[in-house]
């Protein structure tokens, strides 16, 4: 059964979500339709006045209902409450998704919306399992490390994974009896505006989860340099990172979390099940276009085996057809703007200028909307813009190693350290490039996150900051008071 439908069916609300009621606001920006390119609709840019209601309202929702202070079972229970009807809206969400985003329409429900429902189940189940502790100090006192949730967080999103990245800053949060105040992209905010609904819906105090709406340089810089924000968590760039990490600076002091770009290496060597790793280099790349901060785009494999894996990674990469994201099971994911088609072109024809050889695609498809053939490029040294640059779409490097040693010197990226994957069938290889690789995830004879949301995922250099999912990123919306009472005779 197919979810298609027509786009141009659809109603899509423009409000900001403030105190649990749609709050209205002059329509400033113009979404786009990745698929074919014409105007969504409209939203609005939330200026400072907007952002400081919603932060207010979040305030007033977190302390005013007491979720930060009662039972933590009944924080878990609101939240599965709340799964469950992201899980039953499903179909409405997908629609909403799909109509401004990369993401098929088809694959949203199995997917990113379960696994978001997911995440939320993991973190309500955290409510009442992770507190403070009692410690060991001398006889005659009692040492306690009490917790507490920090207050509003302020949450901004990206663009490539809507709805799972909401559920990332959100389920933490909530689960630690915090309010949220969440920016998403303003290119696709429709789907996380609704979900954000249903929490209301799921008898979530209103006000604790806000959406506004608006644009990272007015809103976001709006939202995180907030002094009412206690924290703020944000996925997206390594240059936004960087800047919202000023502005924080810039009006206080905050915890931050900070999940941004990466140039992911696998390494595949002689040993390694050729079949398998080709599976899963190429479709690390080809997932959603390679528009994912994971995306495995730098092969270093081993020159024994070179010739076999390009041959395996070619039939696996032909360009495929362009077909819309509220079509029936389409082949081949969008790009998400012509901006961004333009910029992974521009940095293709920069690696070919500099000597990079083209094996495969190279250039935009035709047809409506904003898609890029699969591309493989042979660099040719470290220094090429293809190896260097986040490309954010579907370019491979293809780089070869003679050893152990110069394949850990090739992994090693200059600025980031996201993720990396390794294919071998020696464990005590596998063990050993485990511990030399610089990177916050790594995978061995697989590729990419599954749903084991116990796993935090975080970067090393400028990767990122903190951790998303796992206890870690639980804890991280909580703050630590420190208590040491004497005893008296």
């Amino acid at each position: 059964m197919t979810l298609a439908f027509d786009p141009d069916s659809l109603a899509l609300d423009s409000c900001h979500l403030i105190g649990g009621g749609r709050v209205a606001d002059a329509p400033g920006l113009s979404v786009i339709r990745p698929s074919d390119g014409r105007v969504a609709g409209e939203i609005p840019v939330a200026g400072a006045d907007v952002v400081d209601r919603a932060v207010q309202a979040a305030r007033a929702a977190q302390s005013g209902s007491g979720w930060g202070t009662c039972p933590p079972r009944d924080r878990t229970r609101a939240l599965h409450r709340w799964a469950d009807l992201i899980e039953a809206h499903a179909a409405e969400l997908a629609r909403l998704e799909a109509v401004v985003s990369t993401r098929p329409v088809d694959e949203l429900p199995g997917g990113d919306i379960a696994v978001t429902a997911e995440q939320i189940r993991f973190f309500a189940e955290l409510a009442d399992k992770e507190g403070g502790l009692s410690v060991p100090t001398r006889e005659t006192s009692l040492g306690l490390i009490l917790d507490a949730p920090v207050g509003v967080v302020g949450a901004i999103t990206p663009w490539n994974f809507p709805l799972s990245m909401a559920g990332w800053k959100m389920a933490p949060a909530l689960a630690a009896g915090n309010a949220v105040v969440l920016k998403p992209s303003e290119m696709t905010p429709f789907a996380t505006l609704r979900m954000a609904e249903l929490s209301v819906e799921a008898g979530l105090p209103p006000g604790l989860v806000n959406v506004i709406l608006g644009d990272g340089a007015t809103t976001g810089a709006a939202l995180v340099a907030h002094p009412d924000v206690a924290k703020v968590s944000f996925t997206g760039s390594t240059g936004a990172g960087a800047a919202i990490m000023g502005n924080v600076a810039r009006s206080g002091v905050k915890p931050l979390t900070l999940e941004l770009g990466g140039k992911s290496p696998q390494l595949v060597f002689a040993d390694a099940d050729l079949d398998l790793a080709a599976d899963c280099i190429a479709r690390s790349i080809l997932f959603n276009a390679g528009q994912a901060c994971v995306a495995g785009a730098r092969v270093i494999v081993a020159q024994a085996v070179a010739e076999p894996l390009l041959e395996r990674l070619i039939a696996r990469m032909q360009p495929r057809a362009a077909s819309p994201t509220w079509g029936p099971q389409p082949e081949y994911y969008p790009i998400i703007s012509a901006r961004q088609s333009a910029r992974i072109d521009g940095i293709v024809q920069a690696a070919r200028a500099a000597g990079a050889e083209l094996l495969i695609g190279g250039a935009p498809q035709e047809g409506p909307g904003f898609f890029y053939a699969p591309t493989i490029l042979a660099p040719g040294d470290a220094t090429n813009p293809a190896v260097t640059e986040e490309i954010f779409g579907p370019v491979l490097t293809f780089e070869t190693f003679a050893d152990e040693q110069q394949a850990l010197l090739l992994a090693d990226h200059p600025t980031y350290g996201l993720c990396a994957g390794l294919y071998t069938r020696d464990l005590s290889r596998a063990l050993r490039v485990v511990r030399r690789l610089q990177a916050g995830t790594v995978w061995v004879n697989r590729y990419g996150r599954s749903r084991d949301h116990i796993l935090p995922t975080g970067g090393w250099k400028q990767s990122g900051l903190g951790h998303d999912l796992g206890r870690e990123a639980y804890l991280a919306c909580r703050r630590r008071k420190s208590v040491l009472i004497d005893l008296q005779e």
